[in-house]
């Protein structure tokens, strides 16, 4: 149904950005809202958090003129409640509804696709390299990437396609230019916005060893080996091999002060090795991630900060705001970094959660064999990214 299509209500209720309503939770404010899409949309991906009571009522109850009164019943009328939807036409509609009969609401403009617009940067203040390094935020997906830049240069490491006038824009904020953009590996959960800052004339960056699974594209980018360096400004990012989640899964060093890990190591957990062989292949590709992890990551120092590609609801920031931790945090709190490999590969195959929305497709557009608009392409990525081994995380405190 489209917005058109909604009854006209009589009341007049306002809008609240996504921006700003990420800001109420952010403030530790409760939040009450009310999720009018489906019930499987609802419980595929949704917006939560502590602070946060998420209530979930199809639109379609608020269609007759009598709304039914255990629906009612179960929407707090002694608060204030944001009401949402995919896009905003029948969140505005039920919230009018809601507004008719005295409750205190507003709406989410947009809907979900305006929570999906939210990108985020926070400096990431323990890094200790040359230059001064950003990590961007999606809250929406938890994806994250990774800018840096030093004298009048600048790198962006696991750039989102909906987001390429973003990164150029920041640059020339900062008065540097965005000489390169790295891709960590073949995404499954998000559409890579590496092709699109080619067209703009940077220079990007793919593993060579993911550009072996098939990518068309290679004669636009550079092709990276392990220990190939790159240098922004004074700063210097290494490339190391890190293979486990894909075969071709690449870290990067920058500066000796953060390892961008891609989907191989998270701070609240692990890499799900399924993606790219699927289930049969599972299991080696466990054990090539054991083997990543101990002898290229964990061999690094234990003041080297971790970043990875993704954040998950179990993912604890730290004090600036930002999903980093030091390998030796890590080797202290994630029990799965010390143990033996027939004990990994059984906890990394235990409880693998739901494989992305489309990735199949999101895999063949990275790989450069389906074309898309950049409509399609915000489409076909919305929603969680279970990049990880497990929903829960593998952290302790």
């Amino acid at each position: 149904m489209d917005a058109m299509d909604f009854p006209t209500p009589d009341a007049t209720v306002e809008s609240i950005s996504p921006e700003a309503l990420k800001a109420r939770i952010d403030d530790g404010e409760d939040v009450t809202l009310l999720d009018a899409r489906m019930a499987s949309d609802y419980e595929e991906w949704r917006i939560d958090g502590e602070n946060v009571e998420s209530i979930n009522v199809p639109y379609f109850e608020f269609l007759d003129e009598e709304i039914d009164g255990d629906v009612l019943a179960s929407i707090p009328d002694d608060e204030h409640v944001t009401v949402l939807c995919a896009k905003g036409g029948a969140s505005e509609f039920v919230a009018g509804a809601l507004a008719d009969r005295g409750y205190d609401v507003d709406h989410l403009a947009e809907g979900m696709n305006g929570w999906a617009s939210i990108y985020e940067a926070h400096e990431v203040a323990a890094y200790d390299g040359f230059g001064t390094l950003l990590q961007y935020q999606r809250p929406s997906s938890g994806c994250l990437g990774y800018l840096v830049y030093d004298g009048d240069e600048a790198a962006v490491i696991d750039p989102l396609r909906a987001f390429t006038d973003r990164y150029l824009a920041d640059a020339a904020e900062l008065g540097v230019e965005l000489t390169y953009a790295f891709d960590t590996h073949v995404h499954a959960d998000h559409v890579s916005g590496l092709r699109e800052l080619a067209a703009e004339g940077v220079e990007a960056v793919l593993p060579a060893a993911a550009a072996d699974r098939g990518v068309t594209y290679t004669d636009e980018v550079t092709l990276a080996s392990d220990g190939d360096r790159f240098a922004v400004g004074d700063a210097a990012i290494e490339t190391v091999f890190t293979p486990g989640h894909t075969t071709g899964m690449t870290s990067y060093l920058i500066d000796d002060g953060l390892l961008a890990t891609g989907d191989g190591l998270f701070i609240e957990s692990v890499a799900r090795p399924d993606l790219e062989e699927g289930d049969d292949g599972a299991p080696d590709a466990a054990r090539t991630l054991y083997a990543s992890l101990q002898e290229r990551v964990l061999s690094l120092p234990d003041a080297t900060l971790v970043g990875g590609a993704h954040y998950s609801d179990a993912a604890e920031p730290a004090a600036d705001g930002t999903y980093t931790a030091t390998i030796g945090d890590l080797k202290t709190r994630m029990d799965a970094l010390s143990m033996d490999e027939p004990d990994f590969v059984q906890l990394v195959l235990a409880d693998m959660p739901p494989r992305p929305p489309n990735y199949e497709e999101v895999i063949e557009t990275n790989l450069g064999r389906n074309e898309i608009d950049d409509e399609e392409a915000f489409t076909l990525e919305l929603g969680p990214n279970n990049c990880a081994a497990s929903q829960d995380a593998l952290t302790s405190d």
